[in-house]
Protein backbone atom coordinates (compact mmCIF):
# COMPACT_ATOMS: atom_id res chain seq x y z
CA UNK A 1 0.00 0.00 0.00
CA UNK A 2 1.08 3.45 -1.31
CA UNK A 3 0.73 6.26 1.21
CA UNK A 4 0.69 9.92 -0.56
CA UNK A 5 1.89 12.48 1.62
CA UNK A 6 2.40 16.28 0.61
CA UNK A 7 5.96 18.05 -0.07
CA UNK A 8 6.37 21.46 1.99
CA UNK A 9 5.47 22.95 -1.48
CA UNK A 10 2.24 21.61 -1.81
CA UNK A 11 0.97 22.35 1.74
CA UNK A 12 2.49 25.81 1.62
CA UNK A 13 0.29 26.30 -1.56
CA UNK A 14 -2.88 25.30 0.08
CA UNK A 15 -2.42 27.27 2.86
CA UNK A 16 -2.05 30.27 0.83
CA UNK A 17 -5.45 29.04 -0.78
CA UNK A 18 -6.99 28.94 2.52
CA UNK A 19 -5.77 32.20 3.78
CA UNK A 20 -7.55 33.55 0.08
CA UNK A 21 -10.39 32.33 0.94
CA UNK A 22 -11.20 33.15 4.39
CA UNK A 23 -10.49 36.92 3.28
CA UNK A 24 -12.81 36.70 0.62
CA UNK A 25 -15.14 35.12 3.44
CA UNK A 26 -14.42 37.85 6.43
CA UNK A 27 -14.99 40.55 3.34
CA UNK A 28 -18.42 39.17 2.40
CA UNK A 29 -19.15 38.95 6.31
CA UNK A 30 -17.99 42.66 7.01
CA UNK A 31 -19.48 44.08 3.75
CA UNK A 32 -23.40 41.90 4.64
CA UNK A 33 -22.88 43.52 7.99
CA UNK A 34 -22.72 46.68 7.30
CA UNK A 35 -25.41 46.25 4.29
CA UNK A 36 -28.10 45.46 7.86
CA UNK A 37 -26.67 48.07 9.85
CA UNK A 38 -27.40 51.14 7.03
CA UNK A 39 -31.04 49.62 6.67
CA UNK A 40 -31.64 49.24 10.23
CA UNK A 41 -30.57 52.78 10.39
CA UNK A 42 -32.72 53.73 7.57
CA UNK A 43 -35.44 52.15 8.85
CA UNK A 44 -35.35 53.56 11.96
CA UNK A 45 -34.57 57.11 10.53
CA UNK A 46 -37.93 56.41 8.09
CA UNK A 47 -39.83 55.58 11.38
CA UNK A 48 -39.22 58.65 13.52
CA UNK A 49 -40.23 60.83 10.46
CA UNK A 50 -43.67 59.16 10.39
CA UNK A 51 -43.98 59.28 14.13
CA UNK A 52 -42.99 63.09 13.88
CA UNK A 53 -46.05 63.61 11.24
CA UNK A 54 -48.16 61.36 12.65
CA UNK A 55 -47.55 63.28 15.92
CA UNK A 56 -48.06 66.97 14.08
CA UNK A 57 -51.16 65.18 12.53
CA UNK A 58 -52.83 64.25 15.40
CA UNK A 59 -51.92 67.49 17.41
CA UNK A 60 -53.56 69.61 14.63
CA UNK A 61 -56.63 67.56 14.23
CA UNK A 62 -56.86 66.31 17.89
CA UNK A 63 -60.56 67.68 18.72
CA UNK A 64 -60.29 71.33 20.51
CA UNK A 65 -63.20 70.73 23.19
CA UNK A 66 -64.54 74.73 24.56
CA UNK A 67 -66.87 75.30 27.67
CA UNK A 68 -68.32 78.88 26.58
CA UNK A 69 -70.68 81.07 28.19
CA UNK A 70 -74.07 80.96 26.84
CA UNK A 71 -73.80 84.62 25.40
CA UNK A 72 -71.29 83.58 22.53
CA UNK A 73 -73.53 80.96 20.88
CA UNK A 74 -73.88 84.10 18.24
CA UNK A 75 -70.20 85.33 17.71
CA UNK A 76 -68.21 81.89 18.47
CA UNK A 77 -68.86 79.76 15.55
CA UNK A 78 -67.97 82.79 13.13
CA UNK A 79 -65.11 82.77 15.00
CA UNK A 80 -64.04 79.01 14.85
CA UNK A 81 -65.12 79.67 11.12
CA UNK A 82 -62.47 82.67 10.79
CA UNK A 83 -59.72 80.65 12.97
CA UNK A 84 -59.66 77.78 10.77
CA UNK A 85 -59.45 79.81 7.37
CA UNK A 86 -57.32 82.03 8.55
CA UNK A 87 -54.91 79.66 10.01
CA UNK A 88 -55.67 77.14 7.48
CA UNK A 89 -56.87 74.00 9.40
CA UNK A 90 -60.13 73.04 7.65
CA UNK A 91 -59.80 69.61 9.09
CA UNK A 92 -59.51 70.95 12.66
CA UNK A 93 -62.13 69.30 15.24
CA UNK A 94 -63.55 72.14 17.28
CA UNK A 95 -66.52 71.10 19.63
CA UNK A 96 -68.21 74.07 22.30
CA UNK A 97 -70.60 73.43 25.06
CA UNK A 98 -72.47 76.60 25.54
CA UNK A 99 -73.77 77.15 29.27
CA UNK A 100 -73.97 79.52 31.74
CA UNK A 101 -70.63 80.48 33.23
CA UNK A 102 -71.34 79.20 36.74
CA UNK A 103 -72.67 75.65 35.52
CA UNK A 104 -69.66 75.13 33.16
CA UNK A 105 -67.15 76.10 35.90
CA UNK A 106 -69.17 73.42 38.09
CA UNK A 107 -68.35 70.81 35.11
CA UNK A 108 -64.77 71.20 34.90
CA UNK A 109 -63.66 71.43 38.63
CA UNK A 110 -66.03 68.20 38.30
CA UNK A 111 -63.35 66.61 35.68
CA UNK A 112 -65.52 67.79 32.88
CA UNK A 113 -62.70 66.94 29.51
CA UNK A 114 -62.36 70.70 28.20
CA UNK A 115 -59.36 72.56 27.14
CA UNK A 116 -60.61 76.02 27.05
CA UNK A 117 -63.21 77.73 29.31
CA UNK A 118 -64.40 81.01 28.00
CA UNK A 119 -66.49 82.66 31.02
CA UNK A 120 -68.76 85.52 30.74
CA UNK A 121 -67.13 86.98 34.07
CA UNK A 122 -63.53 86.77 35.28
CA UNK A 123 -64.66 85.30 38.84
CA UNK A 124 -64.52 81.60 37.54
CA UNK A 125 -61.48 81.78 35.61
CA UNK A 126 -59.75 82.98 38.23
CA UNK A 127 -61.25 80.48 41.00
CA UNK A 128 -60.26 77.76 38.23
CA UNK A 129 -56.68 79.00 38.01
CA UNK A 130 -56.21 78.83 41.78
CA UNK A 131 -57.68 75.42 41.98
CA UNK A 132 -55.55 73.98 39.02
CA UNK A 133 -51.92 76.13 40.68
CA UNK A 134 -53.21 74.13 43.62
CA UNK A 135 -52.96 70.60 41.86
CA UNK A 136 -50.40 71.26 40.04
CA UNK A 137 -47.46 73.90 41.93
CA UNK A 138 -45.23 73.86 39.34
CA UNK A 139 -46.96 74.65 36.69
CA UNK A 140 -48.87 77.45 38.73
CA UNK A 141 -47.90 80.34 35.92
CA UNK A 142 -49.24 78.10 33.40
CA UNK A 143 -53.08 78.61 34.71
CA UNK A 144 -53.69 82.31 33.31
CA UNK A 145 -57.03 83.95 33.11
CA UNK A 146 -56.98 86.45 29.92
CA UNK A 147 -59.60 89.03 28.98
CA UNK A 148 -60.92 88.44 25.24
CA UNK A 149 -64.13 90.94 25.42
CA UNK A 150 -66.48 93.13 27.10
CA UNK A 151 -70.36 92.35 26.81
CA UNK A 152 -73.07 94.85 27.31
CA UNK A 153 -76.13 94.89 28.44
CA UNK A 154 -79.80 95.23 26.56
CA UNK A 155 -83.54 95.79 27.61
CA UNK A 156 -85.00 94.04 24.61
CA UNK A 157 -88.82 93.41 24.00
CA UNK A 158 -90.74 92.23 20.76
CA UNK A 159 -94.02 93.57 22.88
CA UNK A 160 -93.36 96.91 23.45
CA UNK A 161 -91.88 99.84 22.09
CA UNK A 162 -88.89 100.98 23.88
CA UNK A 163 -87.06 103.75 21.38
CA UNK A 164 -86.60 107.06 23.33
CA UNK A 165 -85.97 105.18 27.04
CA UNK A 166 -83.87 107.21 28.93
CA UNK A 167 -82.80 106.33 32.76
CA UNK A 168 -85.58 108.14 34.27
CA UNK A 169 -88.06 106.96 32.24
CA UNK A 170 -86.82 103.42 32.21
CA UNK A 171 -86.59 103.30 35.99
CA UNK A 172 -90.36 105.16 36.25
CA UNK A 173 -91.63 102.28 33.74
CA UNK A 174 -90.31 99.21 35.98
CA UNK A 175 -92.33 101.57 39.07
CA UNK A 176 -95.25 102.69 37.88
CA UNK A 177 -96.56 99.47 36.05
CA UNK A 178 -97.27 96.50 38.30
CA UNK A 179 -98.39 94.45 35.35
CA UNK A 180 -95.28 94.25 33.33
CA UNK A 181 -92.66 91.37 33.72
CA UNK A 182 -89.19 91.23 32.97
CA UNK A 183 -86.69 88.26 32.92
CA UNK A 184 -82.82 88.31 33.47
CA UNK A 185 -80.65 85.39 33.84
CA UNK A 186 -79.61 83.87 37.17
CA UNK A 187 -77.34 86.21 39.08
CA UNK A 188 -75.52 83.20 40.99
CA UNK A 189 -74.95 81.27 37.60
CA UNK A 190 -74.49 83.97 35.04
CA UNK A 191 -72.22 87.21 34.91
CA UNK A 192 -75.19 89.01 32.60
CA UNK A 193 -77.51 88.02 35.13
CA UNK A 194 -75.29 89.35 38.32
CA UNK A 195 -74.80 92.94 35.88
CA UNK A 196 -78.44 93.41 35.61
CA UNK A 197 -79.46 92.79 39.09
CA UNK A 198 -76.85 95.04 40.37
CA UNK A 199 -78.51 97.88 37.40
CA UNK A 200 -81.82 97.05 38.88
CA UNK A 201 -80.75 97.71 42.59
CA UNK A 202 -79.54 100.62 41.45
CA UNK A 203 -82.36 101.85 40.34
CA UNK A 204 -84.25 101.00 43.72
CA UNK A 205 -86.52 98.36 41.38
CA UNK A 206 -85.01 94.81 42.24
CA UNK A 207 -86.92 94.44 45.24
CA UNK A 208 -89.82 95.53 44.35
CA UNK A 209 -90.41 93.84 41.42
CA UNK A 210 -89.13 90.46 43.07
CA UNK A 211 -91.86 91.22 45.55
CA UNK A 212 -94.50 91.07 43.07
CA UNK A 213 -93.25 88.34 41.43
CA UNK A 214 -92.15 90.37 37.77
CA UNK A 215 -89.05 89.62 38.22
CA UNK A 216 -88.39 86.15 35.79
CA UNK A 217 -85.05 84.41 36.53
CA UNK A 218 -83.95 82.71 33.19
CA UNK A 219 -80.96 79.48 33.96
CA UNK A 220 -78.45 81.27 31.55
CA UNK A 221 -78.70 84.53 29.35
CA UNK A 222 -79.53 82.35 26.01
CA UNK A 223 -82.48 81.39 28.00
CA UNK A 224 -83.20 85.14 29.11
CA UNK A 225 -83.19 86.20 25.83
CA UNK A 226 -85.91 83.99 24.43
CA UNK A 227 -88.02 84.38 27.07
CA UNK A 228 -88.18 88.05 26.16
CA UNK A 229 -87.85 86.99 22.30
CA UNK A 230 -90.98 84.90 22.50
CA UNK A 231 -93.06 87.19 23.98
CA UNK A 232 -93.41 84.78 27.41
CA UNK A 233 -92.29 88.27 29.36
CA UNK A 234 -92.22 92.36 28.65
CA UNK A 235 -88.97 93.04 28.63
CA UNK A 236 -85.07 91.11 28.87
CA UNK A 237 -82.05 92.32 30.23
CA UNK A 238 -79.74 90.48 28.13
CA UNK A 239 -76.53 90.51 25.89
CA UNK A 240 -76.43 93.30 23.37
CA UNK A 241 -74.77 90.49 20.90
CA UNK A 242 -78.14 88.46 21.11
CA UNK A 243 -79.64 92.02 20.26
CA UNK A 244 -77.59 91.96 17.04
CA UNK A 245 -77.78 88.53 16.25
CA UNK A 246 -81.14 88.58 15.26
CA UNK A 247 -81.55 91.88 13.54
CA UNK A 248 -83.32 93.52 15.89
CA UNK A 249 -85.22 96.89 14.66
CA UNK A 250 -84.29 100.23 16.81
CA UNK A 251 -87.38 100.31 18.41
CA UNK A 252 -86.91 96.97 20.22
CA UNK A 253 -83.76 97.41 22.21
CA UNK A 254 -82.00 100.16 24.51
CA UNK A 255 -78.49 99.69 25.28
CA UNK A 256 -77.87 100.72 28.82
CA UNK A 257 -75.16 102.90 29.55
CA UNK A 258 -71.39 100.90 30.15
CA UNK A 259 -71.68 103.63 33.77
CA UNK A 260 -74.77 102.13 35.03
CA UNK A 261 -74.14 98.58 35.91
CA UNK A 262 -70.36 96.28 36.86
CA UNK A 263 -68.33 96.38 33.28
CA UNK A 264 -68.89 92.64 32.04
CA UNK A 265 -65.44 92.19 31.16
CA UNK A 266 -65.08 88.14 30.35
CA UNK A 267 -62.36 86.30 31.35
CA UNK A 268 -60.99 82.72 29.46
CA UNK A 269 -58.65 80.15 30.82
CA UNK A 270 -56.34 77.26 28.98
CA UNK A 271 -57.00 74.22 31.05
CA UNK A 272 -54.95 71.55 29.08
CA UNK A 273 -51.61 71.59 27.12
CA UNK A 274 -52.89 70.70 23.95
CA UNK A 275 -51.10 73.06 21.22
CA UNK A 276 -53.93 74.31 19.28
CA UNK A 277 -55.67 75.79 22.72
CA UNK A 278 -52.81 78.36 22.93
CA UNK A 279 -52.61 78.88 18.94
CA UNK A 280 -56.61 79.55 19.55
CA UNK A 281 -57.20 81.84 22.42
CA UNK A 282 -53.95 84.25 20.46
CA UNK A 283 -56.83 84.56 17.68
CA UNK A 284 -59.36 85.09 19.43
CA UNK A 285 -57.49 87.96 21.34
CA UNK A 286 -56.27 89.14 18.12
CA UNK A 287 -57.09 92.03 15.69
CA UNK A 288 -58.80 89.61 13.43
CA UNK A 289 -60.34 87.81 16.52
CA UNK A 290 -61.46 91.27 18.04
CA UNK A 291 -62.96 92.08 14.59
CA UNK A 292 -66.04 89.74 14.75
CA UNK A 293 -66.85 91.00 18.98
CA UNK A 294 -66.72 94.81 17.64
CA UNK A 295 -69.19 93.45 14.69
CA UNK A 296 -71.40 91.40 17.10
CA UNK A 297 -71.74 94.20 19.76
CA UNK A 298 -69.26 93.85 22.53
CA UNK A 299 -66.75 96.79 23.66
CA UNK A 300 -63.14 97.10 22.54
CA UNK A 301 -60.85 95.24 25.30
CA UNK A 302 -57.87 97.14 25.75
Amino acid sequence: MRIHTLSGRSTQTLMQHFTASSKILLTLSASTCLLLALSACSKESTSETAQSVATNTTEQTKTLRIAAAANLSDVLPDIINGYKTDSDLPDQQIEVTYASSGKLYAQITAGAPYDIFLSANQTFPAKLADELADKKPKAKKTYLPFTYTQGQLSLYSTTKPVSGLKQTTLTDLFKNNDQTKITIANPELAPYGESAKVYLQSQNSYDSLNKQKRLIQAENIGQAFQYAHTGSVDYGLVAQSQVIAIKATAEQFYILPPDSYPAILQDGIIITDVATATDFTDYLRSAAGQAYFSKAGYLAVQ
